[in-house]
């Protein structure tokens, strides 16, 4: 089979102000170069999608444009020697969906640095349900490691707990054997993170405000922070002697004020994560080890599947922060 002259997308168009998201055909010609044409079977909707798809933040200059920075599939045509026709594979970032052709189609062309080999005993819709978000969580995890953050050292912090990257945060270090505090602003949701791995589970409210001293008791050895603004500056705060924060969200701002305070005297620190561009060395670590640590039934426990078409409402609920764990978004259906 070769690439079809045109194939089923959701894709946005030029509108009045802003783009218009639809769900029809576009062209072959929408894709980007590459070496590796990929039939893509599954995607994901994470808060760059979400953003994407309601005109909010991003500048598009050439429609028709597809959106889906994660997308899994079979490739179709290679020009790699890394790759064959039929092999399984996922694509996470690099500019997919933001600025080439993404995961919402069919059809996806991409260079094969950037691929990573579904795990064995995987399937690419297993793999959409981890997407950027849990690998971004699995970073955050292996930079709380290196930096000698381990489970017998004290409670580790998870911040928007009931998201993506804190649904997949709770789930791991639970199996991982850490203490696990999961913060989150939908108490009802407590069940669903006890039962993911969760020890205990605390209100957003309580760390979502500026704290009224440089130093506060300490509390967390490690946190995985998907929330930023006034949530970190607590958090801050609140670490242990050496704690380490690893920084992967925003969903609370993009700012933060905190003091150096607790950096000098607690030697805390704090580690970006870099989900959308990071070396690929660094991800195929990461893929490797995340079938050692979740299984497939864990990972069904927090997701839900939805067709394509269903972007568009999924896209104001992630906005909203209303998305419980993970979406996995079949692309044919």
């Amino acid at each position: 089979m070769s690439l079809p002259d045109r194939f089923r997308a959701y894709y946005l168009e030029a509108g009045d102000g802003k783009p218009v998201a639809r769900l029809g055909e576009v062209p072959a010609g929408t894709l980007p170069e590459g070496d590796v044409v990929i039939r893509v079977s599954h995607s994901t909707i994470n808060y760059k999608d979400a953003m994407m798809i309601k005109g909010v933040g991003y500048r598009i200059k050439d429609f028709p444009f597809v959106p889906g920075v994660d997308l899994a599939g079979e490739v179709m045509e290679s020009q790699s020697a890394a790759f064959r026709p039929g092999d399984q594979v996922v694509l996470n970032g690099y500019g997919a969906g933001e600025h080439f052709a993404g995961g919402y189609a069919a059809f996806a062309r991409t260079r094969s640095e950037w691929l990573i080999p579904v795990p064995e005993g995987w399937t690419a819709a297993d793999c959409m349900g981890i997407g950027t978000a849990g690998m971004s969580a699995m970073i955050g995890i292996l930079e709380l490691e290196k930096n000698g953050v381990l489970p017998d050292g004290g409670p580790v912090l998870v911040t928007g707990a009931s998201g993506g990257v804190g649904s997949m945060s709770v789930a791991m270090l639970g199996a991982m054997g850490y203490h696990v505090i999961a913060s989150t602003g939908r108490m009802d949701e407590a069940p669903y993170l006890r039962d993911l791995g969760a020890t205990e589970v605390i209100p957003r409210a309580e760390l979502d405000k500026e704290p009224e001293r440089p130093l506060l008791p300490k509390r967390f050895a490690g946190c995985v922070d998907a929330v930023g603004g006034k949530t970190l500056s607590t958090v801050i705060a609140s670490m242990d002697e050496r704690g380490v924060i690893a920084s992967c969200g925003l969903a609370g701002g993009n700012t933060f004020t905190a003091s150096l305070i607790p950096f000098f005297l607690r030697g805390v620190r704090l580690i970006g994560v870099e989900g959308g561009h990071g070396p690929i060395a660094e991800r195929r670590a990461v893929w490797a080890r995340i079938p050692k640590v979740l299984s497939r039934e864990k990972l069904a426990a927090m997701t839900e599947t939805h067709p394509l078409g269903d972007l568009p409402r999924l896209a104001d609920e992630v906005l909203a922060g209303r998305v419980r764990g993970r979406v996995i978004v079949d692309v044919n259906a």
